[in-house]
């Protein structure tokens, strides 16, 4: 059988957010919300090289989204 090759990248990602703060788990989406709009107007301008960078930035902040509602409902819990 062919051997399957794994990837670390998502995992290394996943864990990284993870042990973020809350309040760095904010200013990263603020940051990655200003990249977004940014490049949004570089696409409509026409300046933007590689329009598949909008599709990441999405998914990244619905990666932050989610770990910023996990780390609230897991502080709720603790209560």
């Amino acid at each position: 059988m062919a051997d399957v090759k794994k990837s670390t990248k998502k995992v290394a990602a996943k864990k990284a957010v993870e042990v973020k703060s809350t309040a760095d788990l904010q200013k990263t989406l603020a940051e990655k919300q200003k990249d977004l709009l940014e490049s949004m107007r570089s696409h409509k301008s026409g300046e933007l090289v590689n329009p598949r960078v909008l599709g990441g930035l999405r998914k990244e902040i619905a990666r932050l989204h989610t770990a910023i509602r996990a780390a609230a409902l897991d502080a709720k819990e603790s209560k």
